[in-house]
Formats: C-alpha cells, sequence, structure tokens
C-alpha cells in the first residue's frame, strides 16, 4: 500500500508541475489588473486543462482535445459571465462573449492601469492558460518529454511578463518561484521499473554497462551544455536586469475621438441655433453637500457638465490631444490641488440628441458605471469607443474640486516644461491683440489680477449674439476684439469669449485651457441653448480655477475704443511748429552762372556729381538690404524651425513667387486648387502670357489652356500641397525628409518660374519687398 501511495504521489508531482508553472502566468499578468479575479480565472483555466488530460490519459489522444476544447468552452463562458456580473456590464451573454472576441487583444493592450477584469480583458488570458496547460500535459504526461512540455508554459509565463512591461515591479519572485517547480517537476520521476527495481537488471551484464556508459554520458553532455549556456548568457541576462522592459501598448493606437470631438469648440454656434434641441437628462446627487436653508437655491445652483478639455492651440484651431484608454468602472485618483476642498457629485445621465463619442461628466470623474468608457488623466474627461446612442445611460461619480477663493489673489502661477503645452502661443499673433495683452498685464501685477482683467475687459465691451458665425483662428479673434461694431465686430458666441481669453491670458504669461461642456441646475433635460465655453487657469497649490467672460443680462458694452485704442504701426510724422515771423524781404535771386564761388566753396558740377553718386550708393544699400532681407526670408522659411514649419515655409515660398508673377492667390482656396492655379501660371508664362491676375480662380472655373503642358514640365506643386495638408490635418506628423522635399520643390518651381519671366522682371524678382511686407503682417 506504500508503494501505491508513493507511486500516485510521484505520478501527481509532473501535473501539479504544469498546473503551477501556467498559474504563475496568471500571477504576473495579475500585478497589472484590480483586484484578484483574473489571477484565480487563470488559475482555475490552468488546473482544469491538465486535469482533463490527466482524467483522459486511457482515451486516443486524437479525442483529448476535442474533450478539452469543450471543456475551455464551458470554463470560459462562466468566466466572461462572471466578469461581467461583477463589472455590471449589460446584454447577455452571447453579445458579451462576442464583443469580448472582437477587441480582447487590442482592449487588453489599451486598457488603463489598473485593468478592471471585465470580458474583453479576461478572455485572452484564460483561453491562452488552457491551451497552454493542454498543450503542455498532452507532450509531458502522455509523451514523456517533461522538457518539451515546459514549453507551452513558459512561453505563457514570458508573454505576461512583456504584457506587463514597465507596469508593475520586477517579478523576481514569480520567476524564481517558476524556476523551482520546473527543476522539482524534472527532479521527480515519472515511471519506474517493474517491480520498483533497476530497469536495466534484466540485461546482460555487457548490455548495462553500455547502457549506463551512454546515460553518463548523456548526462555529462546536458550537464556541459547547460554550464557552458550560464556562462554565455548569464551576464548579457544580468546586464538587462536593471534596464526598463518595452511597453507594447506603445505599438497599439488607443481609442481615437471623431474628427467632430477633436474640436468641439465650433459646435456651440450650431447648438446656439437651435437652443430648444434637448442633449441630455441629467439627475444630480451630492451626498456631502450640506442641505440648503432655501430650497429654492438649491434648484438654482448651476452645475458645469463638462464635455471636453483643449489645451493645443496652433493659431487656427483648439484640439482635444488627449491620450485616451480602455477604462473599467473605477478610474485612476487624480492628485487633488493642496489648496482645494473635494465634493462628492453623482449623476445619472441618459443621451438623448447628443452625438460623438465624448462623455459628458462632472470633473472630474472617478467611477463610471452603465458604460463602457476610455479616459484621459490628463484632463480627466471621458470617451466611449462606440459612440454615443439615443437612449445611452450611464451614472458618473466625481470628485468636485472647489478652490479656497481667499488664496486666488496672492497665488502664483507655474511655469516650465510640465507645462509648456499651456503656456504655447502660436506664430503670427495679430499685434492690436498682444499689444491689449501686454496692457492688461502692465496694470495687474499678480497672475490672478491679470486673468480678472482679461475676464472683466471681456465681459464690460463685446456682446454675446446666438447667430454670430464660427471661428477662433487669429483672424476671427482679431476681428471679434478689435473688428467694427456696425459691422458684425465686437460681439460673439462663448467660442470667441472663452478663446479670446485662453489666448490673451497667455500672452500675459498665464497656463490657460479652454472647457466645453454645458451649464445647467443639474436637474432635468440639458437643452443645446445650455452649451457653452468656458476658459480655466492653472495655479499654484489651486489647480485649474475657471472664470467666465461673458457679459452679465441686460449689460450694455463699452465701446472698445474706451479702454484701448491699437496704436497705428507706422507712427505719423511728427508736425513741426509753423513759423512765428516771415522774413520780410526776399533776397534777389543770384544766377548760379554768373556767382563765383567763394574761397570754401563747391563748384555747381561737383555738387551734381556727388549728389547724384550718393544717390547711386544709396540706391545700391538699399537694393543691397533687400537682396539679403528676401534671402534670409527664404532660408528661415525653408531652414529652421520643425519639418511642418518648414513646409509651411516652402508653401509660402510657392505663393510669394505667383504673387511676383503678377498671379496671386485668394486666401480662401484651398491647397489643392492654388497648386492647379501655380500649374497654370508657369504654362502661361513659358507661353508668353503675361497678362496679370488679381486672384487666383479653382482649378473648376479656371480656363484649361496650358495646364497640360504645366502638368508635364512644371515642379510638383502637388506634392507640397499634399504635404501642407498633412501638417494642417496631422500636426507633428511631418518628417525632416517630407521637409527637405517641400524645399527643393519649393525652390525649383520658383527657379522655373522666375526664369519664364522676362529680363527685366527677373532683375526686379530677387529685391522685391512684397514677400517681406507680407511676412511682417503675418510670418505664419
Amino acid at each position: 500500500m506504500v508503494t501505491g501511495a508513493v507511486r500516485v504521489l510521484r505520478a501527481a508531482v509532473l501535473p501539479l508541475a504544469l498546473i503551477g508553472l501556467t498559474a504563475l502566468a496568471g500571477v504576473v499578468l495579475g500585478r497589472v489588473y484590480a483586484g484578484g479575479l483574473l489571477t484565480w480565472l487563470v488559475i482555475g483555466a490552468a488546473a482544469g486543462s491538465v486535469l482533463v488530460s490527466v482524467a483522459a490519459r486511457r482515451l486516443p489522444s486524437w479525442l483529448v482535445a476535442p474533450v478539452s476544447v469543450v471543456a475551455m468552452a464551458g470554463w470560459t463562458l462562466w468566466s466572461l459571465r462572471l466578469a461581467a456580473t461583477r463589472a455590471e456590464l449589460p446584454g447577455g451573454l452571447l453579445e458579451v462573449t462576442a464583443d469580448a472576441a472582437r477587441n480582447g487583444i487590442p482592449r487588453l493592450l489599451t486598457a488603463m492601469i489598473p485593468v478592471e477584469p471585465t470580458p474583453d480583458t479576461v478572455l485572452v488570458p484564460v483561453v491562452a492558460a488552457w491551451l497552454a496547460g493542454l498543450t503542455g500535459a498532452e507532450v509531458a504526461l502522455r509523451t514523456g518529454r517533461v522538457l518539451l512540455g515546459y514549453l507551452p508554459a513558459a512561453g505563457l509565463y514570458a508573454a505576461a511578463l512583456y504584457v506587463v512591461g514597465p507596469n508593475a515591479e520586477p517579478a523576481v519572485g514569480s520567476t524564481l518561484a517558476f524556476v523551482a517547480v520546473a527543476a522539482l517537476g524534472l527532479a521527480t520521476p515519472t515511471r519506474s521499473a517493474p517491480g520498483g527495481g533497476d530497469p536495466t537488471a534484466e540485461l546482460t551484464p555487457r548490455v548495462r554497462a553500455a547502457v549506463r556508459l551512454r546515460l553518463a554520458t548523456s548526462a555529462a553532455l546536458g550537464v556541459a551544455l547547460v554550464v557552458g549556456l550560464v556562462a554565455l548568457l548569464g551576464p548579457i541576462v544580468a546586464e538587462q536586469v536593471d534596464g526598463r522592459p518595452v511597453d507594447p501598448r506603445r505599438y497599439v493606437e488607443p481609442p481615437q475621438v471623431q474628427t467632430l470631438d477633436e474640436n468641439p469648440l465650433i459646435r456651440i454656434s450650431g447648438w446656439a441655433l437651435h437652443p430648444e434641441q434637448k442633449l441630455l437628462d441629467v439627475s444630480t446627487e451630492r451626498p456631502d453637500a450640506q442641505p440648503e436653508a432655501d430650497p429654492a437655491a438649491e434648484t438654482a445652483r448651476s452645475t458645469r457638465i463638462r464635455l471636453a478639455v483643449l489645451s493645443d492651440y496652433d493659431g487656427v484651431t483648439w484640439r482635444v490631444g488627449a491620450t485616451y484608454r480602455n477604462a473599467g468602472r473605477i478610474l485612476p485618483a487624480a492628485t487633488t490641488a493642496r489648496d482645494s476642498t473635494v465634493q462628492t457629485v453623482r449623476q445619472q445621465i441618459s443621451v438623448a440628441e447628443l452625438s460623438g463619442r465624448l462623455l459628458p461628466a462632472v470633473a472630474t470623474p472617478r467611477e463610471v458605471s452603465g458604460a463602457r468608457v476610455a479616459y484621459d488623466p490628463a484632463s480627466g474627461t471621458l470617451i466611449r469607443p462606440e459612440g454615443l446612442t439615443p437612449g445611452l445611460r450611464y451614472t458618473v461619480t466625481s470628485a468636485e474640486e472647489r478652490p479656497d477663493s481667499n488664496l486666488l489673489a496672492t497665488a502664483n502661477v507655474p511655469a516650465g516644461d510640465e507645462v509648456a503645452r499651456v503656456l504655447r502661443v502660436a506664430d503670427g499673433v495679430p499685434d492690436p491683440m498682444r499689444r491689449l495683452a501686454t496692457q492688461l498685464a502692465e496694470e495687474n501685477g499678480a497672475p490672478f489680477a491679470r486673468a480678472s482683467a482679461i475676464e472683466q475687459f471681456l465681459a464690460e465691451h463685446y456682446r454675446v449674439v446666438a447667430d454670430a458665425p464660427s471661428g477662433h483662428a487669429y483672424p476671427n479673434l482679431g476681428f471679434f476684439l478689435f473688428g467694427p461694431r456696425n459691422g458684425g465686430g465686437q460681439e460673439g458666441t462663448s467660442e470667441q469669449f472663452a478663446a479670446a481669453f485662453a489666448v490673451l491670458g497667455r500672452l500675459s504669461g498665464l497656463p490657460t485651457r479652454v472647457v466645453v461642456g454645458f451649464r445647467t441646475s443639474g436637474q432635468g433635460p440639458v437643452l443645446a441653448g445650455d452649451a457653452y465655453a468656458w476658459p480655466e487657469v492653472l495655479f499654484d497649490g489651486l489647480g485649474w480655477v475657471s472664470f467666465d467672460p461673458l457679459p452679465r443680462p441686460n449689460d450694455e458694452p463699452r465701446p472698445v475704443e474706451e479702454d484701448f485704442r491699437p496704436t497705428p504701426e507706422d507712427p505719423p510724422p511728427s508736425e513741426a511748429p509753423a513759423p512765428t515771423a516771415e522774413p520780410s524781404a526776399s533776397p534777389e535771386p543770384v544766377s548760379a552762372a554768373d556767382a563765383p564761388p567763394g574761397p570754401d566753396g563747391v563748384s555747381t558740377p561737383v555738387l551734381v556729381a556727388g549728389g547724384s553718386g550718393g544717390l547711386l550708393l544709396v540706391v545700391g544699400v538699399l537694393l543691397l538690404t533687400l537682396l539679403t532681407m528676401r534671402r534670409s526670408l527664404t532660408r528661415s522659411r525653408l531652414v529652421r524651425g520643425d519639418p511642418g514649419q518648414r513646409i509651411a515655409g516652402a508653401w509660402r515660398e510657392v505663393t510669394d513667387a505667383l504673387r511676383l508673377a503678377g498671379k496671386p492667390v485668394r486666401d480662401d482656396l484651398a491647397a489643392t486648387e492654388i497648386a492647379g492655379h501655380a500649374r497654370r501660371t508657369l504654362a502661361d508664362a513659358r507661353a508668353g502670357t503675361t497678362g496679370d491676375d488679381t486672384t487666383a480662380v479653382p482649378d473648376a472655373v479656371a480656363p484649361t489652356g496650358g495646364t497640360a503642358a504645366a502638368d508635364a514640365s512644371s515642379p510638383a506643386v502637388d506634392e507640397l500641397a499634399a504635404l501642407l495638408n498633412q501638417v494642417g490635418f496631422a500636426p507633428g506628423a511631418a518628417t525632416p525628409d517630407q521637409a527637405a522635399r517641400a524645399a527643393e520643390v519649393a525652390t525649383a518651381y520658383v527657379t522655373t518660374l522666375r526664369s519664364a519671366r522676362p529680363w527685366w522682371r527677373r532683375l526686379l524678382w530677387s529685391v522685391h519687398p512684397t514677400p517681406l511686407r507680407r511676412a511682417r503682417r503675418s510670418p505664419r
């Protein structure tokens, strides 16, 4: 009986070792998951796969896999149902399973850490653990090749380490346990000779000696091979111990917002034109708030529901610029500002007619249920990767920060690389806007005083109108701030108020951003008329503080000229005082020919020659200066700056060349239309058609004569137009090689167009001051 128990124990060692090796992969992967559910599900898959193989060891080998797969399907479905129940995900088992099968791998690699065990994040580990256990058990138990049977578990363990990457502490303990379990399985014999004796006892002495010699030689060679590999690979592995592992998440694109959501600021004007459109239904609770003595005051309290945070501005468009990661119900806790208090806000939100992917919530969300979300910790905003649908209902619990208003007057603002993004001012700021920011900053030294001055200036001098056109590029903001009031200037929606505040704030040294959301009482429907944008300023110790530059109802705005009058770019000539007395008599004119020069006088020919020479010298110096400035401008456009700026500079070289050739382009044309106009201009110049145009026209309405010749011989301006569109729609994606190619195309086009001009125009080409004046007005 003792011998039978020992035999059963020895037989159980290898299956237990296989279970342990496979389960350790779940232990390693579980370090980046919230809770221990994933680890236990992987352990269950490891035990189930190996035990099915042990129980079916007497069945034919071809029958074991189907039986094990059926058992795997049952365990997997139970695991998905358990994960969906704990995550409170809606939908039936079939729907949940299909979604997890489609999105398991990308969501696992884009999920925010700690990863919540949901069906799509547990499916792949559970199935992989079952298949590894099945393969290892069949190879090790049925064929007796233990080392080969360890390979699936070792591969799964390595994959778990790779997926975790640098997002957890080094798995030293798990790795040592993996080695110890593997060694235990190898050290325990799985089969014994009949009767428990020496398996070579029945052999003749000569054969027995040969077998033992062969076994000893094989063992010695194996030991030597292992020692050699350790000596060779040991130092290499040791050098990598302190290295930072690669994060596979950088190879997988996280969930993206739609083009509509990248700049929701442009939706403000559309919503303002249809204020009665129902977007949401909201119910708000504040468990930590003290009840108001007046129920009417409780109802009237305004709640800001945030939709998007826009931190990036390139002089044309404010963009979200967020990196969203799939998240579970519990979101990572953000650091609370030191001098702010936190109040819990719980909202139940039902989507009506709001479209896009951005998910509205009070700042800053901490827990979401009822919807699968992706989260950006930097901005504290949410998206639903599948998009919003009418009837979607979800609950958000947020930690709303309230800064201590008593500390704002003396609070400072941060600076440095950490906030460079929200301090960046794009090139091309209009001079009046820059002078206005300087004037407001000079009169108010403290950061909060500067922000309040900008807020007050906008609220007192401008009017809110619902039908104002959308737009927040520099020209739009310049017209909003300084345009004639009787011509549509000095009025706009909250889009222009918030964008103008943010730009003026950055020009004043304040880190600012624009937020788009809804202002509501917190109960009942949220209409399109409740949508608006507001600016925020970052203060040390207080976090992001909201400002409201909108004018108060029924306030009549004061003319901007009362407090700010932009100074002209070129000061008027000084007015000399009029003479108080006139000479009593005019001297008689003296003929130059009859008047002999005095002893110190200069003859008239000398004066004429000297004046002519001086004039020629001045003209030569002026021409040389213009030539130098033009070449310096070209060099700065094509060589200096990042690739995107150099591509834009190459495009400006082409448009300046068209203007010098008498074929200017309108500012409202697309790049592809301008490229077609450039081809026709070159074809006309080569054909001898030198009549000047005032503006370019699109290809659809332009004459086509000479286009074929231009396509055959002009430089690749279409390629340059494509590069410019890439810079406009994908900032930061241009490469130095593309910038070099843009410079090459622009130089070739300008040279070719110049050579096709008459000789006297070629002489004036390089010293014409028009590009310098345009560059000064608009350095972009």
